[in-house]
């Protein structure tokens, strides 16, 4: 597992802290650009792409070595990443230039600009790759890309300050935070309309779906918890009290645990899915946010 700890903006850490899942405990470190605050992960689990907020670029890094291999220029604060399924395309959200950078991995080049909403953040690819779906921060709406002509086919009306997506296994839904207005979009993505809407937690940011896609884990930065929606029915059945200032979660691939990062507790809680509660809290960072598994995992925080 991987976590990248930004530190806080006036005394930023920078550097992607390397976690064994099979002790819970730091074994390496990484040094990254300035302010990292998301990452991706490719399909293969072979490189890590870490955003750097107040350095304007992207660090790409080798997981078999743990070390930096690239370091790629982008637009404005990028902050949301995400890895194309194919692992041919990275897409940066760049929250103060309103666009989205879209990278080649395998020359690790910028190939295209693409115009969005304002202050763009979370970002994810639907399972078949052939669309992108970019949270607005500040126009509360959701940019549907088609990533084979990199244009913006449609603009999806959601909740106040959308902040992160996530997409069934099957393509069909995407669940989307929406911060300022304590709830979850559900989005059909066959018409991109708004089918649901769900209340939870206060401040909602952060969302990862178990692989079986039952199962949703939204993080409430507000009050400290994490509500568990369950697809079938879009209701909430459990909520997990976790750390302080809660940011981001994510799942591992065999449906087992769930990772929290506790931006103000400096912390990362697991978290069983069997019983949703909480059995291990693991120290050692410096304000993570972001969180992502792959091959091992990545936080990411500032």
């Amino acid at each position: 597992m991987y976590v990248t700890d930004a530190g806080q903006l006036a005394t930023p850490d920078n550097r992607v802290s390397v976690i064994d899942t099979a002790t819970n405990t730091i074994v390496a470190t990484i040094p990254v650009g300035t302010g990292p605050l998301e990452v991706a992960i490719s399909p293969n689990g072979a490189l890590g792409y870490a955003t750097n907020f107040l350095s304007n670029n992207v660090t790409v890094f080798d997981t078999a070595t743990n070390t930096p291999i690239a370091t790629i220029p982008v637009g404005v604060n990028p902050l949301g990443v995400a890895v194309s399924p194919n692992g041919t395309l990275a897409y940066v959200a760049n929250h103060g230039s309103n666009t989205v950078s879209v990278i080649n991995t395998a020359t690790n080049t910028v190939t295209a600009t693409i115009p969005v909403g304002l202050q763009p953040q979370g970002i994810a690819f639907t399972p078949n790759g052939a669309f992108a779906y970019v949270a607005n921060e500040n126009s509360n709406s959701v940019s549907v890309i088609n990533t084979a002509t990199n244009t913006v086919v449609a603009n999806i009306p959601v909740g106040i300050r959308p902040r992160s997506i996530v997409f069934t296994p099957s393509g069909q839904f995407a669940y989307v935070t929406n911060e300022n207005s304590n709830t979850v979009s559900v989005i059909d993505a066959a018409t991109n309309t708004v089918v649901a809407t769900i209340p939870v937690g206060t401040g909602p940011v952060g969302t990862a779906i178990t692989p079986d896609g039952t199962l949703v884990y939204i993080v409430n930065k507000g009050n400290n918890t994490v509500s568990v929606i369950n697809t079938a029915t879009n209701t909430v059945i459990a909520t997990i009290p976790v750390g302080l200032s809660p940011d981001q979660v994510t799942i591992l691939p065999d449906g087992t645990l769930a990772y929290v990062t506790n931006q103000l507790d400096n912390t990362v809680s697991v978290i069983d899915i069997a019983t949703n509660t909480v059995i291990d809290t693991i120290p050692g960072f410096n304000g993570p946010t972001g969180i992502k598994t792959g091959t091992i995992c990545m936080v990411s925080g500032l």
